[in-house]
C-alpha cells in the first residue's frame, strides 16, 4: 500500500508526534517485564511487530516531505492517474509553496486549497477560476 502524502507542515508536526508515541510504545513493550496482560510471547511479538510497521510507515511519510522540502527529490514518478493528486501535492512542496501560496497564485480562496487536497481534487475542473 502507498504511504500517505503529508500535505502540510501541521500534519508533519502531527506525524512526528505521532511517530514519537509509537517508538515509545515499541520501546516499552520491548523493554517490559512480560505481565498477565500480555502472557502468550506471541501475541507480545504481533503487538511490537504491527507497532514497528506503523511506525515505519510513518517515519517513510516524514522522509518524503523532508526529501520534498530540501529540493533532495524533485522526480515524481506516475503509474496511475490517482497518483496525480499525490503527485500535485508533492510538486507544491517541492516548489516550497503553502497551500495558502497557491491558492494566492491561482487566485483562489486561502481555504480552496486544503479542501481541494482533502478531496483528491475531485471536485476541480480545469475551467475553474478564483478571479
Amino acid at each position: 500500500m502507498d504511504p500517505a502524502v503529508i500535505e502540510n507542515h501541521l500534519q508533519y508536526r502531527i506525524t512526528t508526534a505521532w511517530a514519537e508515541r509509537f517508538a515509545r510504545s515499541v520501546e516499552q513493550l520491548t523493554d517490559a517485564p512480560t505481565g498477565a496482560d500480555l502472557a502468550d510471547p506471541r501475541m507480545r511479538q504481533a503487538q511490537i511487530d504491527a507497532l514497528r510497521s506503523q511506525l515505519a510507515d510513518l517515519r517513510t511519510e516524514l522522509a518524503e516531505y523532508d526529501a520534498l522540502r530540501s529540493g533532495q527529490r524533485t522526480v515524481l514518478h506516475l503509474d496511475s492517474s490517482s497518483a496525480l493528486v499525490k503527485a500535485g501535492v508533492k510538486a507544491r512542496i517541492a516548489a516550497g509553496l503553502t497551500q495558502r501560496d497557491l491558492a494566492e497564485r491561482l487566485g483562489l480562496k486561502p481555504q480552496q486549497i486544503p479542501r481541494y487536497e482533502a478531496t483528491g481534487y475531485a471536485s476541480v475542473s480545469l475551467g475553474r477560476s478564483g478571479k
